[in-house]
């Protein structure tokens, strides 16, 4: 393994909200530029940044690992202690987070599968509190195509690092029995000291271990951040995250960084020599660790990335048998154009004969089926529906009273909606009453099934003021200081922070005084754009067939509905159809 590259399998990115410090598309950048060929994704509790993962990789020629980090129960539930809630010394308020943490990959498609299965009942029994894994779903989704890695945060290693080799050994043997031989024991060098987590003794001491019991060990670095200089960043994301200032007695380190093949090298060997092994036995650790790596076979394609998943031709009222679904648009088309008065129309006859034809062969059928059964529950509810958009420019939706204007008169291009020389998917958004949005949203889950609808994800980014209150409170302003720097800002993007100080009339005085903040300005700029959280999408319900479940995991929001972990942009390249649902006053 010497002089090789090197798989990093345990990296998070922004879409780790208020942990990770680094977008995607910088990740794989930046593995590029380190000589990797191969990086994994494995966010918190999230698979939200996949697609865009997934994306750059392909784009720059690297190889996509696909995984999850998720906190987990466990063995043995201590029981409840009752105590009062407790008020950090210097503020802020005191946030509990699961102390136990496992990594999971995927192996295949069907890993995949189970991984979203997994993710999506841990948020499901979270019901708005602590997002923790149970046993129970470990045991029916993680059995099977899934790599298990145990690191520091696991019950096993935390029994290493405090001196129980004995009970490690105890607390591994359930997961021996659920993972098999996709275990692993993670360990890596932060450059702590002691034997708590990141630290050269713990890390010799689980290779020690795995030697012992004969389970393989792969090397990581937990990475958090694309270069060394971001870690005040994250210091910042974890004061952001527990809502309290800076403990200086818990910084980040600098070490979580997506260290090269050369550097990763260096510590495996210095994890042998601190176990008391040879260059052999590192040489082997970096093995291991590609061959995990090599283990997980999951491409961009088994995600569903480039090809349509509409609803089953047998949901929207066609036959099993192929091409009935065209024929059945068809028909109902045909039967549209006579009730508009259309059907001796030459032209408008011709404008429809051409766009089946383009639909049939892009094999859309379904879709427009689907949007035309959505069109007549809503109006057979008694509410108000309009298409708009690009959408009103079919004679298909025209014919199948989705859209009212009459594209041929109103010389509307078919082709800004749907072209066979275009990659999107056709976009077709409706206007109901604001009063009533939800109760569509229920009507076309009631009609399509949970397992074939949910609502779109929408990821709230850092912008300037967000930015500045988090990065001001963690670095211990006082409240009423941060709200009035806030406020002085216009709605900008974070990275924007500094030239507008410098520009603006407005922020003259405040930027006079700019020096006494010390680092808030670059701090809350190196937040531009990462995730501070998720929300469900004002207006977004998607339309797939019943795989949805299986290619992204969903989340209930607070009022009940299933919400994908991915944005509209994603969902459009996973092949699935989000209907803009928006809303108008009556």
């Amino acid at each position: 393994m010497w002089g090789h590259g090197f798989t990093h399998l345990h990296t998070a990115s922004g879409y780790s909200a208020r942990y990770g410090a680094a977008l995607p598309d910088v990740l794989v950048q930046r593995a590029v530029e380190r000589g990797m060929t191969t990086l994994a994704l494995t966010d918190r509790d999230t698979v939200a940044g996949t697609v865009r993962f997934a994306k750059a990789a392909v784009a720059a020629g690297v190889r996509p690992v696909f995984g999850v980090d998720v906190a987990v129960a466990p063995l043995q539930p201590s029981a409840p202690r009752r105590e009062r809630a407790r008020t950090p010394v210097r503020g802020g308020a005191h946030v509990i987070e699961p102390p136990l943490r496992i990594t999971l990959l995927a192996q295949n498609k069907a890993g995949w599968a189970r991984l979203c299965r997994l993710v999506s009942a841990a948020h499901a029994q979270a019901d708005g509190g602590l997002l923790v894994v149970s046993w129970t779903v470990l045991r029916e989704y993680a059995g099977q195509d899934l790599v298990v890695m145990l690191g520091p945060a696991s019950e096993p290693v935390r029994a290493l690092s405090a001196g129980r080799p004995d009970l490690a050994k105890q607390l591994l043997e359930p997961w021996r029995e659920l993972a098999g031989p996709r275990l692993r024991l993670e360990t890596l060098w932060l450059g702590r000291q002691g034997t708590g987590p990141g630290s050269l003794r713990l890390a010799a001491r689980t290779v020690g271990l795995t030697d012992q019991l004969g389970v393989a060990a792969v090397l990581t670095n937990a990475v958090r951040y694309t270069d060394p200089v971001q870690h005040r960043l994250a210091d910042v994301l974890d004061a952001a995250r527990l809502l309290r200032p800076i403990d200086r007695r818990h910084l980040d380190g600098g070490e979580r960084w997506l260290k090269d093949p050369a550097t990763m090298t260096a510590a495996a060997v210095a994890i042998a020599e601190a176990a008391g092994a040879s260059r052999e036995r590192a040489a082997r650790l970096l093995a291991d660790t590609e061959a995990t790596a090599q283990s997980c076979t999951l491409t961009p394609a088994d995600l569903g990335l480039g090809r349509p998943h509409f609803p089953e031709p047998s949901v929207v009222g066609a036959g099993p048998e192929p091409g009935s679904a065209i024929r059945l648009l068809r028909q109902r088309c045909e039967a549209g154009m006579v009730a508009r008065g259309l059907d001796t129309d030459d032209q408008s006859v011709r404008q429809l004969n051409y766009e089946l034809d383009v639909i049939g062969r892009l094999k859309f059928e379904a879709y427009f089926l689907a949007v035309a059964q959505v069109v007549a529950d809503v109006r057979a509810m008694g509410i108000r529906v309009a298409a708009r958009g690009s959408g009103a420019g079919s004679m298909v939706n025209h014919s199948l009273f989705v859209a009212t204007a009459n594209p041929i008169e109103h010389r509307l291009l078919f082709e800004r909606f749907l072209s066979e020389r275009r990659t999107s998917l056709p976009d077709i958004d409706l206007d109901v009453e604001s009063a009533r949005r939800l109760d569509v949203y229920d009507k076309i889950i009631e009609r399509f099934g949970r397992d074939r609808v949910a609502v779109t994800g929408m990821p709230e980014t850092y912008r300037a003021r967000h930015a500045l209150r988090d990065t001001g409170l963690a670095l211990g302003l006082a409240p009423q200081v941060v709200d009035e720097i806030a406020k002085s800002f216009p709605h900008i993007r974070a990275r924007d922070i500094r030239g507008a100080l410098a520009e603006l009339p407005e922020l003259r005085g405040l930027a006079a005084r700019a020096g006494e903040f010390g680092p808030l300005w670059e701090l809350a700029e190196g937040l531009d754009a990462l995730p501070r959280g998720y929300a469900m999408h004002p207006c977004g319900v998607i339309l797939s067939d019943a795989s949805l479940l299986e290619r992204l995991p969903v989340q209930p929001t607070p009022g009940g509905y299933p919400m994908v972990q991915a944005d509209k942009e994603d969902v459009d390249s996973l092949g699935v159809e989000a209907v803009a649902v928006g809303s108008v006053s009556r």
